[in-house]
């Protein structure tokens, strides 16, 4: 999976294709923290992050906020993980994104 991700970061590079690049970088910090890799994981959320606020991606903001929080809650940073958590929940509501919405609120509690 690794490979694949940055094999898709390297093809959304070459071809200027910020959005990609975008889902990309999410990709690969849901691989590093899947792997329990905090730290390698913290870099790609912020870069999808910024990525999609620029973009107006509202979906993947969430999706990187989310993933900060889980990855703040898991390192002992819990007012950290309460704001990223908090914000990600906010978007899933507006959005009525219902599944992400309860998986958010789960972590929050």
């Amino acid at each position: 999976a690794l490979d694949v991700a940055r094999r898709a970061l390297q093809t959304a590079e070459e071809r200027h294709e910020t959005g990609q690049r975008a889902y990309a970088h999410r990709l690969l910090g849901d691989i590093a923290a899947s792997a329990n890799e905090s730290d390698a994981a913290q870099a790609p959320y912020r870069e999808a992050l910024a990525l999609a606020e620029a973009l107006a991606m509202r979906p993947l903001v969430a999706h990187a906020h989310h993933g900060l929080g889980t990855l703040a809650y898991r390192t002992g940073r819990p007012d950290e993980a309460k704001a990223s958590l908090a914000i990600a929940a906010t978007m899933y509501r507006e959005m009525d994104m219902r599944f992400w919405l309860e998986k958010a609120e789960a972590r929050l509690r």
